[in-house]
């Protein structure tokens, strides 16, 4: 009996780390490399009919207007510069809601957000979560936080087929995003929670008033100044 206990521990051990260099393989180099095709890409062009067609144009850090960046961050993670991957306090919100039998419910960060677009199925279990958890630590940790937030800017969905910054400032406004207005910028950012709902190029009030929220809070955070630790990372 011990010994058939060293040999599944022996087994399990391999396992799980032959899982963490699997893991490593698949978000190391993406620091560096630009990743030509994510989960949540793959699974919207498998799910499509005839004719569909991924939208997409990067942008690297360098080229991205920083008021875009800036716009994204206040709508979806005010707390990016400074947590480490998690927003513990909403963590535990939508635990104590599971717990008394609520569906689950987001409290993604913009690092969560990654780790879930680039390696995760669409869909929402305990499973899934557990996994988010892990690579958004992987890209926490091997990334910095101005890589996150570039990949972020250009593999977020803003459309049918359209990912990414650039393909929704040229599908929405038909212009490139460094030509774009705060508030036009600020009404990209502020479709983010339901991207194929809204329409920031027509936009319904709510949205608009959304907007103009975010552009408030761009200004009470300081500007696009305030991004600049991200440098840094």
């Amino acid at each position: 009996m011990k010994k058939l206990r060293l040999i599944i521990l022996n087994i399990v051990l391999r396992l799980v780390l032959a899982f963490v260099v699997l893991s490593l393989l698949i978000v190391l180099p993406f620091r560096w490399f630009n990743p030509p095709i994510t989960m949540v890409m793959a699974d919207r062009w498998l799910g499509s009919s005839a004719g569909f067609e991924l939208k997409q144009h990067w942008l690297s850090w360098a080229a991205m207007p920083k008021q875009a960046a800036l716009a994204v961050v206040t709508s979806e993670d005010q707390l990016f510069p400074l947590h480490s991957g998690f927003d513990f306090k909403a963590i535990m919100s939508v635990v104590t809601s599971a717990g008394k039998g609520q569906p689950l419910r987001g409290a993604s960060t913009i690092s969560q957000q990654v780790a879930r677009n680039m390696y995760l199925w669409t869909g929402r279990s305990w499973i899934r979560k557990g996994l988010e958890v892990w690579f958004t630590l992987l890209i926490e940790l091997t990334w910095g936080k101005q890589r996150i937030l570039e990949v972020y800017l250009n593999v977020a969905e803003w459309g049918p087929g359209v990912f990414g910054l650039e393909a929704a400032s040229l599908y929405h406004f038909g212009r490139s995003a460094k030509r774009l207005s705060p508030m036009q910028l600020a009404l990209l950012a502020s479709s983010l929670p339901s991207p194929l709902k809204y329409h920031p190029a027509r936009p319904a009030q709510h949205l608009i008033e959304r907007a103009h929220w975010n552009l408030d809070q761009q200004e009470h955070l300081g500007g696009v100044s305030w991004l600049q630790p991200l440098g840094s990372s």
